[in-house]
């Protein structure tokens, strides 16, 4: 099959049809349960699955322009339900079912989304059906849902046939709300197709290559990159759950070295969590040299996170020059930058004064404190990016530190139902006129054409005149001070009484202690703040584990947990508040009630 089949379909229900009709025994995708057995579909089996599941939509009644909620555990029943929304010319929006252990986290997202996307229909399992059967009754306040069953769906889809339009609204994708509440990213067949493009040529797809993924399905690294662009490709993908990995981390290399994948990766917290888990005797066996290309996105990419994962699984054949960083985001898709396959990755070091005081970036001198950025790669053909002054909306030159711009065929559409939003997001113009762009709500700068991510605008900490980054914060502590939890902290800014100046709060999970234990963390966390950065929290909080708000791929929401530090709602073990503060505890650490408030 040709690598270059994407561009000519229409749309995703064009390009599955056309594949089951050239490859219909060709396995396309593989399930690998928690028992390391597997299930697999063919081109041929999901077409049909993706065909019945659109007739039971078709029987609904639905106008193709209504939403259809995907209430999914991730599986191949995930797959045939989004391809039959694609088959019926129904915008899917993906989601996730609540954790039954974990619904004070997992529901609330899910609420959001579903009375934004003001979607009645769900796609869901007969069992997921049965148990979640009152709660959608009760979250869609009024509206009869109407839930399909996929896997007993029986309907004769033989003839159902793609509908056209590659500029057909296809999905809904809920952005994480790794800054603010989740809004719906709209996506065409075509803008779809376009970037599954980008990331077939970025990753150097090729017809010997193979997937290994264990990325959440409804978010869209795992969607467009682990199951839509191997589609586009002609490529066979084996997919695990999500929680599958976060049990077990290792199952996933296990997983990539059984199948051979050429192809895998995640966000930053996947490696670090690799190797604080291996074990020496989990290993044997383990054979990683196939490993072509293992990307890293969705979080700031760290260097040492890199060298401690080549350190640790080099001896199983891993290769440190398959590390491939990239740059990508939901309103563009997906992709957006990437350097070459087994081109290697490069960190810069930049004087740490110079970026946070001038926004600009330049090399640290031998005695002079630096922060080490990772570079992304450079957009790729069909993409236009700036880095711009956010003020005054001029582009900025190589070096300078701003907001990251882009144009490109993957940019969406805007936001569900969210105009004024949409304006301001998606159609930015520079001060002389030219766009329109997206904004990204990033920070960044670009050295010898590559893009280096610096941060998020509104995660940016100013503490007298200065600019932090909430993750070099983190970073600092959890290198720093044991007891606490990796990828579990939060730093954020609050404004003093007067409103005059911000002042820099710290919330970290800690594991289970007493109170000279807890003291102990906290006055690691001063110290280690203090002196590596030179900003001295006003106050430091300890939480219980699992407390810490996340998004559903994994990433700290600051602005929620902040919302809830200022309210009161932190599951707090321990406290420690600068000196100064009416009720304050006079720079002292104060353990926290058993009942957590």
């Amino acid at each position: 099959m040709s690598r270059s089949h994407w561009r000519a379909a229409e749309s995703l229900a064009q390009m599955l049809h056309d594949r089951a009709q050239q490859s219909p025994d060709v396995v396309a995708y593989r399930f690998v349960e928690d028992d390391e057995s597997a299930h697999e579909l063919t081109y041929a089996e999901l077409d049909a699955r993706a065909r019945a599941v659109a007739a039971e939509i078709t029987a609904t009644g639905k106008g193709r322009t209504d939403p259809a909620l995907l209430l999914f555990a991730p599986g191949l029943d995930y797959l045939a339900g989004l391809f039959g929304c694609f088959y019926a010319g129904v915008p899917a929006v993906p989601a996730f079912p609540p954790d039954p252990t974990r619904l004070a986290r997992t529901l609330p997202r899910l609420a959001a989304i579903i009375e934004d996307a003001g979607s009645d229909l769900v796609l869901t399992t007969s069992d997921i059906a049965a148990l979640m059967a009152d709660w959608l009754a009760t979250a869609m306040a009024g509206r009869t849902p109407r839930v399909i069953a996929t896997d007993l769906a029986a309907a004769d889809g033989a003839g159902v046939t793609p509908p056209a339009g590659p500029d057909r609204l296809a999905l809904l994708q809920y952005t994480s709300g790794s800054t603010s509440l989740p809004r719906g990213v709209m996506l065409t067949h075509a803008q779809l197709i376009a970037n599954c493009g980008e990331i077939a040529r970025g990753f150097g797809m090729h017809q010997g290559s193979v997937g290994g993924l264990w990325l959440p399905p409804y978010h869209d690294m795992g969607l467009i990159g682990g199951i839509l662009t191997p589609l586009s490709c002609g490529i066979p993908v084996t997919l695990m759950s999500p929680v599958s990995f976060l049990r077990r981390p290792l199952s996933w290399l296990r997983m990539v070295s059984r199948y051979g994948a050429t192809i895998t990766g995640g966000p930053n917290f996947a490696f670090d969590l690799c190797v604080r888990r291996a074990k020496d005797t989990e290993l044997e066996g383990l054979d990683l040299s196939a490993v072509e290309l293992t990307f890293t996105g969705a979080e700031p990419v760290r260097a040492e996170t890199i060298a401690r994962f080549t350190e640790r699984f080099g001896p199983y054949g891993f290769r440190e020059e398959s590390f491939y960083p990239c740059y990508g985001l939901a309103e563009a898709t997906l992709f957006v930058t990437g350097g070459k396959p087994l081109g290697g990755w490069r960190s810069v070091p930049v004087a740490r004064d110079a970026l946070e005081l001038h926004g600009t970036a330049r090399p640290a001198g031998p005695d002079e404190p630096s922060r080490s950025l990772v570079g992304c790669g450079p957009p790729g053909p069909d993409t236009r990016l700036l880095v711009v002054d956010p003020a005054t909306r001029e582009p900025l030159g190589e070096g300078a530190v701003g907001e990251i711009w882009v144009d490109s065929p993957s940019v969406a559409d805007g936001y569900w139902r969210r105009p004024e939003e949409t304006a301001e997001a998606f159609g930015a113009t520079t001060a002389e006129g030219d766009g329109p762009y997206l904004r990204t709500g990033d920070l960044g700068f670009v050295l010898d054409g590559e893009l280096f991510p610096a941060g998020r605008i509104k995660d940016l900490i100013v503490v007298n005149g200065r600019n932090y980054h909430p993750v070099d914060i983190e970073r600092v502590c959890e290198a720093s001070v044991a007891g606490l939890r990796r990828n579990c902290g939060a730093a954020f800014a609050v404004e003093d009484d007067a409103g005059a100046a911000e002042r820099l709060v710290l919330v970290y999970e800690a594991d289970p202690a007493d109170e000279e234990g807890y003291r102990a963390a906290v006055d690691g966390i001063r110290r280690a703040v203090s002196a590596e950065l030179s900003v001295p929290p006003h106050t430091v909080v300890l939480v219980r584990p699992r407390t810490i708000p996340k998004t559903s791929s994994g990433k700290v929401q600051r602005w929620l947990a902040r919302r809830q530090y200022l309210a009161g709602e932190l599951a707090e073990l321990a406290r420690w508040q600068a000196p100064g503060r009416p009720g304050g505890t006079s720079g002292t650490t104060t353990p926290t009630k058993a009942d957590g408030r």
